[in-house]
């Protein structure tokens, strides 16, 4: 019997999108088998998460945990509600992704110039220029396109970041076509204040349905921004799975927010998430088994 969450609720729901398959696990030393990776993402897709960060198109040698890229999503038994979105960083990733039967994506770039270069060295505009004959392509070819806007609050580099710097890349991925662009907390260290701040000035002619929250739990304070969000109707929230992934800038702190504790604390404050906790857990202990670092999921 699937764990699958089927009922039907008068709740307000709240969309989780699943990151640990691709963000989770990009930096794990230890390559996961991809029978393994197959069952997790199956796993979560049956405990009723509807987007799942599945892989990335980057160049193999850049990532090795994600160099089984093609065979991941060709081995996948796809579940018609679930939407597997795959990031591309240009051209011929999108190219290699569609070859697969790739039918979302999701594209990168960063609110600081600095980070930006670090991150996928060009700067912001050149990021954008390799962005545009994607975006032109998955029009066409009818393929969803999420953006990300890495570093929408604090960058390693330059410190806090303006609120009009994240606002304006997050503009221009609505202009370039996006279907729903995140803002990152990349390094966890936003307050609840520097969230407030920034959704406070979010412009009214974005539209806040497509916009979706990204939070690291570094200072234990990612739930709290969740709550913030949530005050300004924000609906769609990213996190991971056991809490997999972590930030580079912050060496031994907890990584991405926990997809089970934000699915209970959601759940406790009245909304619908339509997933299951248990059996998100379930597959969050599963793939403990295949990785060096022990994955945290505190409930």
């Amino acid at each position: 019997m699937s764990d699958t969450v089927t009922h039907q609720s008068t709740r307000e729901p709240v969309t989780i999108v699943e990151v640990g398959p691709r963000d989770g696990l990009q930096n794990e030393d230890r390559i996961v088998p991809i029978l393994a990776k197959v069952a997790f993402v199956e796993a979560l897709a049956e405990a009723g998460l509807s987007v799942i960060e599945t892989t990335s198109f980057v160049h193999p040698s850049l990532v090795p945990q994600l160099a089984d890229a093609e065979s991941l999503m060709s081995q996948l038994s796809r579940q018609p509600q679930t939407r597997y979105v795959a990031l591309v960083p240009n051209a011929h990733g999108y190219d290699r992704a569609r070859a697969v039967g790739v039918t979302a994506i999701a594209l990168f770039t960063s609110a600081t110039e600095v980070f930006c270069q670090a991150n996928i060295h060009c700067s912001i505009d050149d990021s954008f220029e390799r962005f545009v004959p994607v975006a032109k392509r998955a029009k066409k070819d009818k393929v969803w396109m999420r953006g990300y806007v890495s570093v929408a609050f604090n960058c390693p580099y330059s410190g806090p970041v303006p609120v009009e710097s994240a606002i304006r890349v997050a503009e221009r991925l609505f202009e370039l076509g996006c279907d729903q662009v995140s803002l990152a907390d990349t390094i966890g260290t936003a307050s609840t204040a520097e969230v407030d701040a920034l959704m406070r000035r979010f412009p009214a002619h974005l539209p806040i349905a497509k916009t979706a929250l990204h939070f690291h739990d570094t200072r234990g304070e990612a739930l709290s921004n969740v709550a913030m969000g949530l005050s300004h109707g924000v609906r769609v929230f990213d996190s991971a799975a056991g809490g997999l992934g972590g930030c580079p800038f912050a060496p031994g702190a907890p990584g991405n927010l926990s997809t089970e504790a934000l699915v209970d604390y959601l759940e406790r404050q009245g909304f619908d998430t339509g997933v299951n906790a248990a059996s998100v857990a379930r597959a969050s202990a599963a793939m403990r088994f295949f990785l060096e670092t022990p994955v945290t999921a505190p409930l």
